[in-house]
């Protein structure tokens, strides 16, 4: 069991020999397990490793089996363990490195791989729609070239169905088992399900007992041989039954320490009967987040951002509104072909269905429903094993009947949610597997949808507070009470104490250090916004103003929250933000000249002159940054659960989104500073007395007492360590400061293993506690 990871980003650049030579620094931390990213056989040149083209060898480019056997090995000389990264729900759709979709390609569905993918092979006339052409078919003929049984174009290489190989070129076409097609018709067209809407990740069908075994054969064997200790499970919820899977890998792992790659919306609760150890923790780090968020000056934040910025109230000005106009906006766009495809099975079922009352429903009607059902789902999918009728609720099939003019049309919402929520009765029954496959493509297509529409668009359109906007954050709430916090602390230690922990990934869209710079705005909104207002004034030659009020408002809260940084590194970061905002240009339909004016903006402002004005308030507030970070860090390493540290975090790391946040990191850092040794104490803590934090340990609150007590959060662990930071340092200063606070503590002496010579009893002053720093580690110690 571990008690706390650090996660490595493998990649061709930095191999299982990079890892291994990290070793002797990583294991000094306190760390228990090393987490790397995903190790099985991908794409070519991939810098991620969630492209899996191979699930029976380890990646070459890392070094193969024999590097990563070496790796485990140098990791138990320093005693530690690894957890790896496993990716259940697709493979790249690559068929020159895919051997088992290219022998579909070839075959056809009588291919014993066949089963592997998630493929109408209803659609298209019994044929895969390969969606790779750089356009219309007619105009890409010259660039397709026959080469003995393979077809070529470009660098693609498509095998040919036997016998087809000296066929004229169009007939050649048609008879393949697939359709080749322009990349633009993936959108409407697709007949195979992918990871959310990416057409180059193909989706697996793990739920066959041998597609299990086939795509898990090599990682049970290395966790059965004691090179790999714990898994990942990357994005559970595209899985067709994620309780049957994840119950499968339970009994085939031996109950191995597991995380699962989930995304709780707030209030949501993992569900209980999984057999895992809990979440990678995103939920931990919204709360983590929150704390060091004043809701209130977020609330004014959020006026003056109108005020600035005049968003439409669904293109940004509302979080609810926006959320929903992005959500329509996928399903009609980037999940159309995936809509298609779930009310395709609907009409099939109400067409075919022994009961009368589900019959004679236009195809129109029950789309409809199934979109307004789909876009006001408050979490990313309902399960076989939790109650559907929480997920789609009636109050949700009520606002969706509204979308129908004719009474007796609306029904057709009813009739839906009875699909999704009505106990599934006899499995002999006729329309038994029609309806087990309905509520599936449901859940698939639900959780597709929330992360498209809330991640990335609508955290990239409400931009209010930009540390809010974060995977599995709230942002029309983004701050987090103490009182909150510490009943969500007692929550996982009761029920999920092995649980992971983070707030830094590979996925997060700003690291955890530039979460924690933008969330001091809260503290101060009034300054923010007239410091905007004086910095957007046209000043003499000026020639770059910002393209919109919501970019400007996103870019000086990046360069605020970056620090000094190159200029290329917030073009392209600003650059994929609008692409995902989809509202002046995107990845499929981009707009040169809104994106040339994005960086010109982002060069002659933020990055320009009246930037130095931004990085000046950066530079006064910097004590209170401090006080951010160092509190954020010690909090998420002393909570409940497993912490994990990413690559390079436990000293100072700011980052934004990918692929800014996967660049290679030193080990051991060139300058370690104060958050290195923050870190370094808290995880050796953590490794001296794992009983302390560990499933059986315990969490208290503790309350300071005087006129600043709010801005102290502490809490003990088994009454033997005490966690205390500052919480809204820039509001303290203007309120005078800790003056009389005291913090009571549990019976005994405390020594602050983060400062030398820090010892305390009965009440400790906060002033004198925060002395040296914002944060306290206290540890209980023995009378001599």
């Amino acid at each position: 069991m571990p008690t706390a990871t650090y996660r490595l980003q493998l990649q061709p650049a930095f191999p299982f020999a990079a890892a291994a030579a990290a070793v002797p620094y990583l294991a000094s931390l306190g760390i228990s397990h090393l987490h790397l990213s995903p190790v099985l056989e991908s794409v070519p040149g991939s810098t991620h490793g969630y492209d899996v083209v191979d699930h029976t060898r380890v990646r070459a480019e890392l070094g193969g089996e024999e590097g990563l056997r070496a790796l485990a090995r140098t990791a138990r000389e320093h005693g530690l363990g690894l957890v790896v990264d496993i990716v259940p729900n697709h493979m790249a759709m690559a068929p020159r490195h895919n051997r088992a979709l290219r022998e579909v390609l070839r075959e056809g569905p009588g291919s014993p791989y066949a089963r592997w993918f998630d493929i109408d092979w209803t659609a298209h006339d019994g044929r895969l729609l390969l969606p790779v052409l750089g356009g219309p078919l007619g105009s890409q003929l010259e660039h397709l070239v026959v080469d003995g049984d393979v077809l070529r174009y470009h660098d693609q290489a498509l095998p040919l169905r036997a016998g087809t190989e000296g066929l004229p070129l169009p007939r050649l076409l048609d008879a393949q088992w697939y359709r080749l097609g322009w990349w633009r018709l993936a959108r409407t067209e697709l007949n195979y399900r992918r990871f959310f809407s990416i057409s180059e990740l193909i989706g697996l069908r793990v739920e066959e007992p041998e597609v299990f075994g086939a795509t898990h054969t090599k990682i049970l064997q290395l966790l059965d041989e004691g090179v790999v200790d714990g898994l990942r499970i990357d994005h559970p919820d595209g899985l067709t039954d994620p309780d049957g899977y994840l119950a499968r890998l339970h009994e085939a792992t031996g109950g191995c320490w597991t995380v699962v790659e989930k995304i709780l919306a707030d209030g949501e609760h993992l569900p209980s009967s999984w057999p895992v150890a809990g979440t990678t923790g995103y939920d931990a780090l919204r709360h983590v987040d929150g704390l060091f968020t004043d809701p209130t000056g977020a609330y004014e934040l959020l006026g003056r951002y109108r005020a600035f910025a005049a968003p439409q109230t669904d293109r940004g000005g509302n979080w609810e509104a926006t959320v929903r106009r992005a959500a329509y906006k996928v399903l009609t766009h980037e999940l159309a072909a995936e809509t298609d495809r779930l009310t395709r099975v609907a009409v099939r079922l109400c067409a075919a269905s022994p009961d009368p009352s589900l019959r004679d429903r236009a195809p129109w009607a029950l789309r409809t429903a199934l979109e307004e059902l789909l876009v006001r789902l408050r979490v990313y999918r309902p399960y076989a094993s939790g109650d559907a009728s929480v997920v789609v609720t009636e109050e949700a099939a009520e606002e969706a009947r509204l979308a129908f003019v004719v009474p007796e049309e609306a029904d057709a919402v009813g009739i839906v949610r009875r699909l999704l929520v009505e106990p599934l009765g006899d499995e002999s029954a006729p329309d038994s597997a029609d309806r087990a496959e309905f509520r599936a493509r449901f859940a698939q297509t639900a959780s597709a949808l929330r992360a498209k529409s809330v991640e990335d668009t609508a955290f990239y359109r409400y931009v209010p507070l930009l540390s809010a906007t974060e995977v599995g954050g709230d942002p029309g709430s983004p701050g987090v009470h103490p009182e909150d916090f510490h009943a969500y602390c007692a929550r996982v230690q009761r029920d999920w104490p092995s649980t992971g922990t983070v707030v830094s990934t590979h996925d997060t869209k700003r690291s955890a250090d530039v979460r924690a710079a933008v969330a001091v705005l809260t503290e101060c909104p009034k300054r923010w916004a007239e410091l905007l207002s004086d910095v957007s004034l046209p000043e003499e030659g000026a020639e770059a103003p910002a393209p919109d009020g919501q970019l400007a408002w996103a870019a000086w809260q990046t360069v605020f929250g970056l620090g000094p940084a190159e200029q290329e590194r917030v073009r392209q970061a600003l650059l994929k933000h609008v692409r995902e905002a989809g509202m002046y240009t995107s990845w499929t339909e981009q707009e040169p000249p809104y994106e040339e004016a994005v960086a010109a903006f982002v060069a002659a402002g933020p990055c320009g002159p009246p930037g130095e004005r931004v990085a000046a308030l950066r530079k006064v507030l910097e004590p209170n940054i401090r006080a951010n970070v160092l509190g954020t860090a010690l909090v998420q390493l002393t909570m409940p659960g497993v912490p994990d540290v990413y690559q390079g975090t436990e000293g100072e790391y700011r980052a934004l989104v990918d692929p800014d946040n996967r660049r290679l990191v030193s080990f051991p850092p060139e300058v370690p500073g104060e958050k290195d040794a923050l870190t370094t104490a808290a995880l050796r803590l953590r490794a001296r007395r794992p009983g302390v934090f560990g499933a059986s340990a315990a969490y208290a609150p503790l309350s300071a007492i005087g006129p600043a007590a709010e801005h102290c959060v502490a809490f003990a662990r088994s009454g033997e360590v005490v966690t205390a930071v500052t919480r809204l340092s820039l509001r303290l200063a203007e309120a005078g400061g800790w003056r009389e606070t005291q913090l009571p503590l549990p019976p005994g002496r405390w020594v602050d293993v983060l400062s030398a010579g820090g010892e305390f009893t009965s009440q400790a002053p906060v002033a004198d506690l925060f002395g040296r720093l914002p944060v306290a580690l206290l540890e209980r110690v023995a009378d001599s």
